[in-house]
């Protein structure tokens, strides 16, 4: 077995099983409690100091 064939069967079992642990963990992320405030925060960020065009 050469390197490639023991890595790309690494890559499609376990691989493929942390990656996707990983993405699930990620999207939890933003809904524990206590983020909320965070996640205003970064969403309403880009309208600070808006003038409104006067």
């Amino acid at each position: 077995m050469t390197f490639y064939d023991a890595f790309r069967h690494f890559a499609d079992s376990y691989g493929l099983a942390l990656i996707f642990t990983l993405y699930l963990v990620l999207c939890g992320w933003a809904f524990l409690p206590g983020s909320h405030k965070r996640n205003h925060s970064a969403a309403n960020s880009i309208f600070e100091d808006q003038d409104h065009g006067e």
